[in-house]
């Protein structure tokens, strides 16, 4: 994002005094002065997302970039690693007209300052090169060992979206929140706690219901009901043949799929089916096996659990309650190495949920002919 001269110190929106009371029951002002202080005297900012970025990523690196260039007058580039595949996180992008720019355009020797959002150094799912530690984490994920060396962050509060955690620095200062920040931060909090209703804490329900009034309802409206490829149906088609149902549980191996972040939304839609109370979706794209679990149990975790299957095969896994991503190199393993690893994962999983040794599972249709 390019920066526009920062406004002159008198102008620029300070966090208004409040007691200690609300103070302590909502650190938001005393988060962002902390970053705002540490980025000042910066020279050029990059906001960093996990790779293949969802709405909530979008939507807090944006916002604070903006907050970056207007408060600490920090010029302040956005980026993000893979590609933006699912339709409706392309139109976020295109529809608000959102700053951000794939990270191989970025050269990290031209910034000073290095935010990630979303995400976490140890996490593995970003493009943060191994020789660069980042000086500022936001993230709503329970904070990872390496986190706690960050200069500054602000990690694992119990809120259902990193959006929240953004939405609340613009409302503990009293800064003018843009109409498209506003719609961006909106959706994020909804496209993560799936509209209000999984992971929800009331911090999340009254950002969600002070934003509204501010969100630009058309660009909204197109946002939420894109134009889909071809290809999405082509998926959808292959992933309603290819699901197994184990007891409660629904596990789909895609396969080879056109962009990783539609597996989650394969693992989303199956949730939904009557009966399943766990979904688990993979597939592969570009050397890499692609994970996505959802739990509807709250006495599962299922970014524990996703990480104590993924991480003995050697691959990175992060979430919190109710859903959570892995990924799986796959890179110089022979075809028959990848298949059996698919079938040694499964297994593992669904042991994971205590089938062992489960039954023949059922099929929801019947291949075509």
């Amino acid at each position: 994002m390019t920066a526009s001269p920062p406004p002159p110190a008198a102008r620029r929106p300070r966090a208004p005094r409040r007691d200690a009371r609300r103070a302590a029951a909502d650190p938001s002002a005393d988060r962002l002065t902390r970053i705002l202080r540490y980025a000042r005297g910066h020279r050029r900012a990059l906001v960093l997302t996990h790779d293949f970025p969802d709405p909530d990523a979008l939507a807090s690196a944006v916002a604070l970039a903006h907050l970056l260039e207007r408060l600490a007058g920090v010029p302040t580039v956005v980026a993000y690693g893979g590609i933006v595949g699912r339709a409706e996180n392309r139109a976020l992008i295109r529809v608000l007209k959102l700053p951000v720019v794939p990270v191989s355009r970025v050269d990290f020797d031209e910034h000073d300052l290095v935010c990630m959002v979303d995400t976490q150094p140890e996490q593995g799912n970003h493009s943060l090169p191994a020789r660069i530690f980042p000086d500022v984490v936001i993230d709503h994920h329970p904070e990872r060992p390496e986190t706690r060396l960050v200069p500054v962050a602000d990690v694992g509060r119990p809120m259902g979206s990193t959006s929240t955690l953004l939405a609340g620095y613009f409302r503990a200062a009293g800064a003018v929140l843009p109409p498209r920040i506003a719609t961006a931060l909106y959706y994020g909090i909804k496209a993560d706690t799936r509209d209000l209703g999984r992971e929800t804490t009331p911090q999340d329900v009254a950002t969600y219901l002070w934003l509204f009034p501010m969100v630009d309802k058309e660009a909204l409206v197109q946002v939420e009901q894109p134009r889909l490829p071809p290809d999405y149906f082509h998926l959808f088609h292959a992933a309603i043949e290819r699901v197994r149902i184990y007891g409660h549980g629904a596990v789909c191996d895609v396969g080879e799929v056109y962009a990783p972040d539609v597996v989650a939304e394969v693992a989303e839609r199956f949730l939904f089916l009557d009966g399943v109370k766990w979904s688990l979706a993979f597939g592969s794209y570009r050397d890499n096996l692609y994970f996505s679990l959802r739990v509807t149990d709250r006495r599962q975790n299922a970014g524990r659990l996703i990480r104590d299957v993924i991480e003995k095969k050697g691959g990175v896994a992060g979430g919190h309650g109710s859903m959570a991503g892995a990924r799986v190199p796959m890179r110089g393993l022979k075809p028959a190495r990848r298949r059996a690893l698919r079938r040694e994962l499964t297994r593992a999983f669904l042991a994971a949920f205590g089938q062992r040794r489960p039954r023949r599972p059922r099929k929801l249709v019947s291949a075509g002919p």
